[in-house]
């Protein structure tokens, strides 16, 4: 399955989007050597940009032609994550302009690795891209 927009982030960490739909989203993430720390387990930044990705995109999976903006995010580590990862993410609830989720990593063995809960605004997706004529960091205040 493809991203629906391009990610360059995402794109250099490969994430593999597997699910997107109905409130929900799953993601995997194959570590490289340059995704871990100095106890060569995957770095926590890299942890919670796949959590952060996996709630947006679940945020998104029920009016994918709107963007959306991280508000907010705590992530919990319940155990360090080593080799292939898979990540799910959820809508809790959702308003006309809010959504609340929750992801969470785990590990091959089915161990959970981290949660996390994010707050997101929904937002009108601007154009990028070669041509085009917004500012790609213009993001409604209101």
């Amino acid at each position: 399955m493809e991203f629906s927009v391009r990610i360059p982030f995402v794109d250099h960490l490969g994430f593999q989007l597997h699910k997107f739909e109905g409130g929900e989203a799953e993601l995997s993430f194959d570590p490289a050597p340059e995704h871990l720390n100095s106890f060569d387990v995957v770095h926590g930044g890299a942890s919670m940009t796949l959590l952060d990705v996996v709630m947006a995109h679940a945020a998104r999976s029920v009016q994918p032609d709107l963007g959306c903006v991280t508000i907010e995010m705590k992530t919990s580590f319940m155990r360090a994550a080593k080799g292939p990862l898979h990540a799910t993410g959820r809508i809790l609830h959702r308003t006309a302009t809010m959504v609340f989720t929750e992801g969470s990593i785990f590990d091959t063995a089915g161990k959970h690795c981290a949660h996390a809960t994010g707050t997101f605004k929904l937002v009108p997706r601007l154009p990028t891209g070669p041509g085009s004529t917004q500012p790609l960091n213009r993001i409604s205040t209101d």
